[in-house]
C-alpha cells in the first residue's frame, strides 16, 4: 500500500517538474525570440548576446539553442 502511494507521489512530482520545465522554456523562448527579432530588424549582431546561439543557422534555431543552453545552467 505504501509502495503504491510512493509511486503516485513520484508521478505527481515528475508531472509538476515537467510542467515547470515547459513553462520556463516557453517564457524564455518568447523573451529570447523577442530580443532576437528586434535586433534582427535593427540589423544588429544578436547571436553573440545569447549563449549558445552563435552556431545557429536560423533565427529560431539560434533562439532554441540559447534557451537550451540557459536551461542546462538552471537544472
Amino acid at each position: 500500500m505504501a509502495d503504491m502511494a510512493h509511486s503516485t507521489s513520484v508521478r505527481q512530482t515528475m508531472r509538476s517538474d515537467s510542467v515547470a520545465f515547459i513553462g520556463i522554456f516557453a517564457v524564455l523562448y518568447v523573451v529570447f525570440l523577442a530580443v532576437a527579432l528586434v535586433a534582427q530588424l535593427l540589423m544588429l549582431r544578436w547571436r553573440s548576446w545569447l549563449p549558445g546561439a552563435e552556431q545557429g543557422r536560423t533565427l529560431f534555431g539560434g533562439v532554441r539553442a540559447a534557451v537550451y543552453t540557459l536551461m542546462s545552467h538552471l537544472t
